[in-house]
C-alpha cells in the first residue's frame, strides 16, 4: 500500500452538494425556519460557487444548526437524510472508481470541506475508512457546541490536514510512490497541485480551464 488516493466528495463522488442538500432536507422536514434558513443556506452556497465563502463563518452556521438538536434526534434525522437524499444520488461509476483504488491496495481517503457529522456516514457508504472533514467541537459531555474544532478542511487547509493525517499514520506524504486526488472544484487547486496524479473530476468551468492549461486529465463520472 505505497500509493495514495484522495477524493473530494461533493460534485466529485456525489453529483450533489451534501452540505447544501442537508440544509434543504432540514427545511423540508420542518426542523428549521424555512425562509430564514433557506435564505442563508442559498447565500453561502452562492459564495462557495463564486469562491468567496468564509469557511469558518459557514461552518459555524452549519454546526450551530446541528447543536440545536439532541444527539438522538440528529441521528434519526441523518438516517432519514441518507435514505432519502444520499443513497439515491450515489452513482455506480463513482463507487467503481473508489473500489478500483481500494482493490489495488492504495491508501484511500475522502477529504471534504463539509463537516464531519454530515459526511462520515457517506464515507462509510463508499467503503472508505479514512475520512478528513471539518470537525465539530464538542463539550465535556459530548454535546455539539456549534463551533468548529481546529481549522477548516478547505482550499489550502486540505493540504495541511492531509499532511497531519498522514503523519499521524507514520506515513509521510513523500513516502508514497504515487498520489491521486480527484476533485471538481477550483478551490482544491492547492491539493491537486501537490499530488503526482491530479484528476479534474466533473470539473467546474474554472477548474477545467486550469486543468487544461496544466495538462491534467479530466474525468466525467455523471454523464449517464
Amino acid at each position: 500500500m505505497n500509493k495514495l488516493a484522495l477524493f473530494d466528495l461533493d460534485h466529485t463522488l456525489l453529483p450533489i452538494d451534501s452540505d447544501y442538500e442537508w440544509g434543504q432536507f432540514l427545511v423540508r422536514i420542518g426542523a428549521v425556519d424555512a425562509l430564514e434558513y433557506a435564505r442563508r443556506n442559498d447565500g453561502f452556497f452562492a459564495q462557495y460557487q463564486a469562491g468567496t465563502l468564509d469557511p469558518v463563518e459557514y461552518l459555524e452556521f452549519a454546526l450551530g444548526t446541528l447543536a440545536r438538536f439532541p444527539r438522538r434526534e440528529l441521528e434519526a434525522m441523518h438516517a432519514h437524510y441518507m435514505a432519502e437524499v444520499i443513497q439515491p444520488a450515489v452513482r455506480p461509476a463513482a463507487l467503481a472508481l473508489v473500489q478500483r483504488h481500494l482493490d489495488a491496495g492504495d491508501l484511500v481517503a475522502i477529504i471534504t470541506a463539509t463537516n464531519h457529522y454530515v459526511t462520515a456516514p457517506i464515507a462509510k457508504l463508499f467503503g472508505v475508512e479514512h475520512h478528513i472533514a471539518a470537525m465539530p467541537e464538542t463539550d465535556a459531555d459530548g454535546k455539539l457546541t456549534g463551533r468548529l474544532a481546529g481549522t477548516p478542511t478547505s482550499g489550502p487547509g486540505k493540504v495541511v490536514h492531509m499532511h497531519a493525517w498522514l503523519d499521524s499514520l507514520g506515513r509521510p506524504f513523500d513516502s508514497f510512490e504515487s498520489s491521486h486526488f480527484y476533485s471538481d472544484s477550483h478551490n482544491d487547486i492547492p491539493l491537486l497541485s501537490s499530488v503526482s496524479h491530479p484528476v479534474a473530476t466533473n470539473p467546474s468551468a474554472a477548474l477545467a480551464t486550469h486543468a487544461n492549461a496544466q495538462g491534467w486529465p479530466l474525468l466525467h463520472l455523471f454523464n449517464d
